[in-house]
C-alpha cells in the first residue's frame, strides 16, 4: 500500500551547529574568520548531511520494492548550482536562509560562491538536468550517467570583443555535494585486437588482447525530489590510470612513459566536446563516449545481477535512454557484456538489448548525426566494431527481404539506411535499428524526422517512432529563478503549480484584472532592475530597465540566427541615425551564447555583436535609445536572472532546423512574449497561448524545405533590390564596425551572398526572412507601448505554460516508453 511521504521538520539549531562545526573541522577557523567560499562549503556539507539520510532511505526503498530503473545516458548534464536547488526541493530554502541570517550570513551571497557544475553546455544537457529533477519529484527510480569533466567545455571570456576559451576550473575548491564511490570502479578497454577461442562444444569466445585500459571511478551527486524524500543519483565517471606511476621507467629516465597511463586517463575527462576538426580530437571524443557508456552499462548489469539471477530478464528491470547519438555505443556494449561475459547466444542477447535501449533524436541537422571513420572505430573499439558489423550485416538482410532486388530500390535503401556505409559507422542508424523506441522532442521535429530525415526508417519500422515534446522544471526556472513572481503566483492560485504546472492556468482570470496587471509589470520591472545591475557590474554598460529587454540567449549556431538579430540591430541604428526624431521606443538587445571552439563563423558573430555594441553604446547622439549587451559566459546561474527580466524572447531559428528549444519555454514561464518562427516547440507554444500573444514571422518549415530541395532562392536578388538590407551588409565589409580591418567580417558577408564561399549562399535564409522579422519587431514596439495589453499577454504566457513542464514530458516517457514503477517513501515515524 502506498503511503504519503512526510519530510521531517527542519531543526534550525542543529543546522547552525553543523555549519559552525564544518567551518571549524574543514578550515580550522571560526565563522568570522572564514571566507565566503569556505562558508559556502560548510553550508553545503550541512545540507548534504540532510540529503544523505533521504538518499539512503530512497536506496533502501528501491532495494525493497525492486522498481524498474531508467539509466539516462548523456554526454551532458547542465545542472547549474546545486545548493539553492537542493534547498528548494527539500522545502527548506526559507528556513536555511533564516538560520544563516541568525549566524550573520546572507544566503544569496553564499549561493553566489558556488560555481556552475561544468558538466554540460546547451539545451541537450539542460534537458537532461530537468529530466533528472522531474524523475525524482515524480518518484521514479533513475540514474543519470555521464562524465565528470574537470574543465567542462570552457569558460568564456570576452577579450577585445572576441570569445576566448579558458578552462572552467569548477572543481578548484572541490564539489561538496559529490561522493566518490571507488567500490564501483570499472575497467574500460581501448585498442588491441580480438582473440577468438573455441570451447569443446564448438562455441566461439571473444577476448580483447594487448589493449590499453583506464579505471572508471564513479562520483555520485544527489538529485533531490521536491518535497517527497526521494533522492536519485547522477553518476559521473572520472578516469584514473590502472597503473598510476611506472617507477621503473622513471628510474631509467623515460619520464614520458612513466606517466603515460596517467595522461591517457586525464585526457578522457579533461573537457566536454574537444575540438574534433582533427583526427586526434575525433579519437578523443569516441574514447569519451565509450568510456562512460562502458562503465555505466557494466555497473547497471552488475547491479541487476546482485539481486536477480536471470540475465535474460534484464529488460524487465532496466532501460537505457540514449540522449542523442553520443551514447549509442550502449547497444553494442550491452551486446558484448551479454555474449562475452554472460555467455548468451547472439539471438538471446539481441532480444534483451532491443528491449532495453531507447533513443531520443535531438537534431534535424544531418551533420550533427554522428558518423565515425571505420578505421578509427575498429582500431579503438575492436570488439564493439565486430558487433556493430554483425548488426549491420543482419539489418541489410532485413532490408533485402523488405525491399527485394526486383523492386529496384534495394541498393538505394541500403545506401540510405545501412549502419556501415561509405567507410563510416553511422550512430543514429545503429540507435534506430537497435532501439525499441525512437522519439523526437517536439511535434514538428518528429514529423520532419518521419517525413524527411529518417523517412526510410519510419516506413520500415513506424511502430518505433513517437514524439515527446521537451519540458523544463518550474522549480528551478520559476520557484528558484524568479522568487518574486513565484510568490505572486502562489498568492493568487496556491502552490500546487510547483508539482502540477497545469494548475498555473488558473492565472488566466487575472489577465484582465487591472491591479494584477500592474503588480505583474512591477515584478517584471524589479527583475529588470536586478539584471541591469548585473550588466553594469559585468559589462560596464548602463541599461534602462524601462526599455524593452529583447533577449536571445542560447548556443551560438548559424541556424539559430543570432546574425539575423544583430543585422537588424544595425538596421535600426541606421534608421535612427538617418531619422533622429523618428518615434522609437528604447530597446536593450541582450545576447548570451558560447560558440564551439572550432566554429569560426559563430565566433566571428560574437565579435560582430560586440563591435556593434561598442559603436552604438558609445554614440551619444541616439540618447541611449538602443543598447546592445553581450553577457559573458552564459550559464544556468545567470540564465535564471535573464529569463526573469526578459520582455521579448527571441526564438528565431530557421524554420525546420530547431528540434524543440527549451529556452522558449523558460522565457514563457517568466512572462516574456515569443518573437519567433514556427519552428520546434514554438509551434506548440503559439497553440497554447494564441498567436495574438506572440509575434510570428518568417518562412514556414515546408517552404524552407522546398527551397532547399528545389532551389529558387538567390539572396543576391534581395541585396540588389533592398537598399536598407544592402546598406547593412556593406557595413560588414566597409570598416564601419571594424575601422582597423575592413575585411574582418568578410566571412559573414560571404556566407550570406557569395556562393563560392559556401555550398549555398544564405543557407539559413537570413535575408529572405529579414523584412518579415523587421515587421514583427515593429509590432513588438507598438504593442509594448500599450502597457495594459502587454501585461495581459505576459500573464497569459505564464498561465498557458503548463504543458511545458518536464514533469509532463517524463510522465509521457514513463507511460509510453519506459513503463517504470512509481515509488513513494513510507511515512516517517
Amino acid at each position: 500500500m502506498l503511503k504519503k511521504a512526510v519530510i521531517t521538520g527542519f531543526d534550525k539549531e542543529l543546522f547552525k551547529r553543523s555549519v559552525l562545526y564544518n567551518v571549524k573541522t574543514l578550515y580550522r577557523k571560526t565563522l568570522e574568520e572564514a571566507t565566503p567560499q569556505q562558508i559556502f562549503q560548510a553550508v553545503a556539507y550541512a545540507v548534504k548531511d540532510i540529503i544523505v539520510d533521504n538518499w539512503m532511505n530512497t536506496q533502501k526503498e528501491y532495494e525493497k520494492e525492486d522498481p524498474k530503473m531508467v539509466y539516462y545516458m548523456s554526454m551532458e548534464f547542465l545542472m547549474g548550482r546545486a545548493l539553492g536547488n537542493n534547498l528548494i526541493n527539500l522545502k527548506a530554502y526559507k528556513e536555511v536562509g533564516e538560520a544563516l541570517d541568525e549566524l550573520g550570513v546572507n544566503l544569496d551571497i553564499i549561493e553566489d560562491q558556488e560555481p556552475d557544475a561544468a558538466l554540460g553546455n546547451g539545451g541537450l544537457g539542460r534537458l537532461a538536468a530537468c529530466f533528472l529533477d522531474s524523475l525524482a519529484t515524480l518518484g521514479y527510480a533513475a540514474y543519470g550517467c555521464g562524465i565528470r569533466y574537470r574543465y567542462g567545455m570552457f569558460k568564456q571570456e570576452i577579450r577585445d570583443g572576441y570569445q576566448v576559451e579558458v578552462p572552467d576550473n569548477w572543481l578548484e575548491y572541490g564539489n561538496p555535494f559529490e561522493l566518490r564511490r571507488p567500490e564501483y570502479t570499472k575497467e574500460v578497454k581501448f585498442g588491441g585486437y580480438v582473440k577468438v577461442t573455441t570451447d569443446e562444444k564448438g562455441r566461439n569466445h571473444f577476448s580483447q588482447e594487448n589493449y590499453q585500459s583506464v579505471k572508471a571511478v564513479p562520483y555520485d551527486i544527489p538529485i533531490v525530489g521536491y518535497g517527497n524524500g526521494i533522492v536519485n543519483t547522477l553518476r559521473i565517471w572520472d578516469a584514473e590510470p590502472c597503473e598510476c606511476f611506472r617507477l621503473d621507467s622513471f628510474d631509467k629516465g623515460d619520464y614520458r612513459q612513466a606517466v603515460e597511463q596517467e595522461n591517457l586517463a586525464r585526457n578522457i575527462v579533461e573537457v566536454l566536446y574537444p575540438n574534433d576538426n582533427h583526427y586526434a580530437g575525433k579519437e578523443l571524443r569516441l574514447k569519451q563516449q565509450y568510456f562512460f557508456v562502458s562503465a555505466s552499462v557494466q555497473e547497471a548489469v552488475e547491479k541487476y545481477m546482485r539481486t536477480h539471477d536471470d540475465i535474460r530478464r534484464l529488460h524487465e528491470k532496466v532501460t537505457f535512454q540514449l540522449n542523442d547519438t553520443h551514447p549509442t555505443v550502449t547497444v553494442a556494449e550491452l551486446m558484448r557484456i551479454l555474449m562475452d561475459e554472460y555467455n548468451l547466444e547472439w539471438d538471446e542477447a539481441w532480444e534483451v538489448t532491443t528491449k532495453s535501449c531507447a533513443y531520443t533524436n535531438h537534431t534535424i541537422m544531418a551533420e550533427a548525426l554522428e558518423k565515425w571513420p571505420i578505421e578509427l572505430f575498429s582500431r579503438l573499439l575492436p570488439r564493439i566494431y565486430q558487433i556493430v558489423e554483425e548488426i549491420n550485416r543482419r539489418f541489410i538482410i532485413q532490408i533485402e527481404q523488405k525491399y527485394p532486388y526486383e523492386t529496384g530500390v534495394t541498393q538505394e535503401k541500403i545506401r540510405k539506411m545501412a549502419i556501415i556505409y561509405d567507410g563510416q559507422v553511422k550512430m543514429a542508424h545503429l540507435a534506430i535499428v537497435t532501439g525499441y523506441s525512437v522519439n523526437g522532442v517536439a511535434r514538428l521535429h518528429t514529423e520532419i524526422l518521419k517525413n524527411q530525415e529518417l523517412k526510410d526508417f519510419y516506413e520500415m519500422m513506424p511502430e518505433k517512432f513517437n514524439n515527446k515534446t521537451n519540458g523544463i522544471t518550474q522549480r528551478r526556472f520559476l520557484l528558484h529563478g524568479n522568487p518574486i513572481l513565484a510568490n505572486w503566483v502562489t498568492d493568487h492560485i496556491g502552490n500546487e503549480w510547483i508539482t502540477d504546472l497545469k494548475q498555473i492556468s488558473k492565472l488566466k482570470i487575472y489577465a484582465d484584472d487591472e491591479k494584477c496587471r500592474q503588480e505583474f509589470m512591477n515584478i517584471k520591472y524589479q527583475n529588470k532592475v536586478r539584471l541591469a545591475k548585473y550588466i553594469l557590474e559585468h559589462n560596464g554598460v548602463e541599461v534602462d530597465p524601462r526599455s524593452i529587454f529583447d533577449v536571445q540567449v542560447k548556443r551560438l549556431h548559424e541556424y539559430k540566427r543570432q546574425l539575423l538579430n544583430i543585422l537588424h540591430v544595425m538596421y535600426l541604428y541606421n534608421e535612427l541615425k538617418e531619422n533622429p526624431d523618428m518615434e522609437f521606443y528604447p530597446r536593450t538587445f541582450i545576447f548570451g551564447a558560447k560558440a564551439a571552439a572550432g566554429y569560426q563563423n559563430a565566433k566571428l558573430t560574437i565579435k560582430l555583436i560586440n563591435s556593434v555594441a561598442d559603436v552604438i553604446n558609445n554614440d551619444e547622439s541616439i540618447n541611449g535609445k538602443i543598447k546592445v549587451v553581450f553577457i559573458e559566459n552564459y550559464r544556468v546561474s545567470n540564465a535564471e536572472m535573464i529569463f526573469a527580466a526578459a520582455d521579448v524572447s527571441e526564438q528565431i531559428s530557421t524554420a525546420s532546423k530547431e528540434a524543440s528549444g527549451t529556452g522558449n519555454m523558460k522565457f514563457m514561464l517568466n512572462g516574456a512574449l515569443t518573437l519567433g518562427t514556427m519552428d520546434g516547440a514554438n509551434v506548440e507554444i503559439v497553440e497554447e497561448v494564441g498567436e495574438e500573444n506572440a509575434f510570428i514571422f518568417g518562412l514556414p518549415s515546408d517552404e524552407v524545405i522546398r527551397y532547399e530541395t528545389c532551389g529558387g532562392y538567390n539572396p543576391m536578388d534581395i541585396f540588389n533590390s533592398d537598399p536598407g538590407i544592402r546598406q547593412v551588409l556593406m557595413q560588414l565589409v566597409n570598416g564601419f564596425y571594424s575601422p582597423d580591418d575592413s575585411e574582418r567580417f568578410r566571412p559573414l558577408y560571404n556566407s550570406l551572398l557569395n556562393t563560392q564561399s559556401t555550398s549555398v549562399a544564405d543557407r539559413y535564409f537570413i535575408l529572405k526572412d529579414f523584412r518579415s522579422y523587421a515587421e514583427a519587431q515593429k509590432k513588438v514596439e507598438q504593442y509594448y507601448k500599450d502597457e495594459k495589453a502587454w501585461a495581459k499577454s505576459a500573464i497569459l504566457n505564464v498561465a498557458c505554460s503548463g504543458k511545458f513542464t518536464s514533469d509532463r514530458t517524463i510522465q509521457e516517457y514513463v507511460d509510453e516508453i519506459w513503463h517504470l514503477d512509481k515509488v513513494v517513501l513510507p511515512k516517517k515515524k
